[in-house]
Parts: structure tokens; C-alpha cells; sequence
């Protein structure tokens, strides 16, 4: 495989509604191998699919992704369907946990079905963090207020992607609800101890590999009691736990590595952060909502051996992420998924 056929590790963003020449520069390069999108990307359907049909004309093999998890996480609204946050199923697994589990079936299914209208691969969902109440970024973002509920829940959400041909990505390794801070805007300690982790904030992400859950994201949270690096920047979290301890296969994907919580040293830029998250084990990196800086963590990142950019196992997990096309949608599914969709926001 040649070096312009590679798919590299840097996911980045654009500034607006369409490419820039700047920007179609940045993702010829081979160190480019996705884009995600936010709400600034995206005014109505008919925008967002002639922006895909631009990026796939410059380098049709890019990974395309979004965090579109329901309720406040939604970067596609108009002429989308309004996805509740996950949080609420829970009063629904109270009163029934398989009830509740075909629900957030369909509504990972109903998901994937809209955003694979768009030549999206994928969607960074589900959360499996567990919500104890501290921290305002997960609180209904998270499936479950217990480990077994955020497992059930997640996963069959998880499920429904997959019957509609998208992969997910299982975040906040080894788990982000436990903490009160924001890691976008400030560094984030857990002081629990490994075994008390393995014993509930893991289990969800424990039963999502055994299921074979396509990506993990790890949190940028720094757990002392285990490491003193973020998990993101972690060899301790992401090869000896994930792929030594839990023999997990599947691609690992940062959060946005100009968050915060990324940040160890007060460095000029997140390149520094980049390198030490590849080596740790990470196979895709976001660098985000810094276009000032992107050019100059492309030219850094391009600097770097080979080995550590292009890696074969890396280069696979990669490309596994891609969309995987199914059959013609069910408008009968569809129609229902909307309006459960469309109850549980009320």
C-alpha cells in the first residue's frame, strides 16, 4: 500500500458550511484520516450531503463520524429526527428492563439509519459511563445511574447501529461519571482505586468488548491510583488494560486532544499530547476547534517515523471503522422508531 493510499491517525474539523482551500490542502494529506463534524457544519440535509460528496471527491476513503448521542449531544437537528437523551430510558428500565432495552434498540437503529443517508461511517455513541450525579457533561448523556443498567442499555443501542450497518464507539474508557470536573475546560482526577473501577465503572465497557464493540474512547481523566498520565495518554489504560488485560481488538479513538484534560504541561499545541497517545496505543486522534493550530499538528505529526503513523494493526483497525451498507430501510421501523423517538422527549 502506498503512503497516499494510507489512512493516517489525525480526525480533524472544518471551519464551516463547505471546504476551504486551506482545508482541502489539510485532508489530501496523508496524516488526515477523518473528519468530524459539529452544528456548525450542518444547516439542513441537502448542505450536509453536498459537503460529504466534497470531501469524498478529495479523498473518498476519509473517515466521516459525529457525535450524534440524543438530546443535548446532537450535531444534525434540522430535518432530523429529535433523539431523546439517553438518560431517559431509565424510568422506562425501571418499570420493565427488556421493554426499555428494545427501546434503545430502536432508537440506535433509527441513529444509523439517518445519519448512513449521509455517507457517514460512523457516530461516537454510546456513552457507558455510569451517572453518579457529579459530573454536568455526562448526567443524561449516560444510559444508567448503575453499572448493569448503563451495560444494558448502551449495548442495545449499540445493536441497533449495527443492524443498520454503523459502527460505535464506547466512551469514556474506563469510565468518566464519577468525576465532577469538565475535561474540556479542566484536568479531571478519579482517586479510586483499579479493583474499585473493575468492580463498576468498567463493567459496561467490559461487556461492550465481549460483545465486540468496534472503537473505544478513553477518558481524559488521570486515575493516580493506576497512572499519573490522562487514559487518553496511557499505556497503562490502553495496551496493558484494554489490550493485554481485556484482549479488546477493536480501534481506539481519542476525545479531542486540544480538551483540557489532555493538556499536562501547558503545552504551545496538542501535538505533543498526539505523539504521546500514539504511542500509548490510540489508532485515531480528534484535534479539534484550533484551526490556528491544525497546520502546525499536521506538520508536526507528519514529522514522525512511520511505524508510529502507519502501523498495520493501527491501518486495520482504522479501516474497520467504515460504513457497512445494509438493505433497504423498513418505513414501517422507521415511522415507529420516530415516534418513540418523538414520546420519550416529552
Amino acid at each position: 500500500m502506498s503512503k497516499t493510499a494510507k489512512l493516517g491517525p489525525l480526525i480533524i474539523d472544518l471551519k464551516g458550511l463547505d471546504v476551504s482551500a486551506e482545508e482541502k490542502e489539510l485532508l489530501s494529506r496523508p496524516v488526515v484520516g477523518g473528519v468530524i463534524f459539529f452544528a456548525r457544519n450542518y444547516t439542513d440535509p441537502q448542505q450536509l450531503d453536498a459537503l460529504v460528496k466534497q470531501i469524498r471527491a478529495i479523498r473518498p476513503e476519509l473517515l466521516l463520524c459525529v457525535d450524534q448521542e440524543g438530546g443535548r449531544v446532537q450535531r444534525f437537528r434540522e430535518g432530523r429526527t429529535l433523539l431523546p437523551a439517553p438518560g431517559k430510558l431509565r424510568a422506562r428500565y425501571q418499570e420493565s428492563p427488556a421493554a426499555a432495552k428494545a427501546m434503545a434498540t430502536e432508537l440506535g437503529w433509527l441513529t444509523a439509519v439517518e445519519l448512513r443517508e449521509f455517507d457517514l461511517d460512523f457516530s461516537f455513541a454510546p456513552v457507558l459511563d455510569v451517572d453518579y450525579g457529579k459530573n454536568k457533561v455526562i448526567a443524561d448523556r449516560a444510559f444508567g445511574d448503575t453499572p448493569a443498567m448503563a451495560a444494558t442499555l448502551a449495548q442495545a443501542f449499540w445493536r441497533g447501529m449495527g443492524e443498520a450497518g454503523c459502527a460505535g464507539v464506547g466512551k469514556h474508557f474506563p469510565g468518566h461519571g464519577f468525576v465532577a470536573e469538565d475535561t474540556h475546560v479542566q484536568s479531571a482526577r478519579d482517586m479510586r482505586s483499579y479493583e474499585e473501577l473493575l468492580d463498576s465503572d468498567m463493567r459496561p465497557f467490559i461487556e461492550m468488548i465481549e460483545a465486540g464493540v468496534e472503537a473505544m474512547m478513553p477518558a481524559h481523566v488521570i486515575y493516580p491510583a493506576c497512572d499519573l498520565s490522562p487514559a487518553s495518554q496511557s499505556a497503562f489504560w490502553l495496551t496493558q488494560v484494554l489490550r493485554e488485560r481485556l484482549q479488546y481488538r477493536g480501534a481506539i479513538i481519542s476525545d479531542d486532544m486540544g480538551m483540557q484534560g489532555a493538556d499536562l504541561d501547558g503545552e504551545e499545541d496538542e501535538s505533543a499530547s498526539i505523539v504521546r497517545a500514539l504511542q500509548a496505543g490510540c489508532d485515531l486522534l480528534m484535534a479539534c476547534n484550533n484551526p490556528e493550530r491544525l497546520l502546525k499538528v499536521a506538520d508536526k505529526l507528519e514529522a514522525l517515523p512511520e511505524d508510529l503513523l502507519f502501523p498495520e494493526d493501527s491501518l486495520r483497525r482504522r479501516h474497520s471503522m467504515r460504513r457497512r451498507p445494509e438493505g433497504t430501510v423498513d418505513k414501517a421501523r422507521l415511522a415507529r422508531a420516530r415516534e418513540l423517538a418523538q414520546s420519550l422527549r416529552q
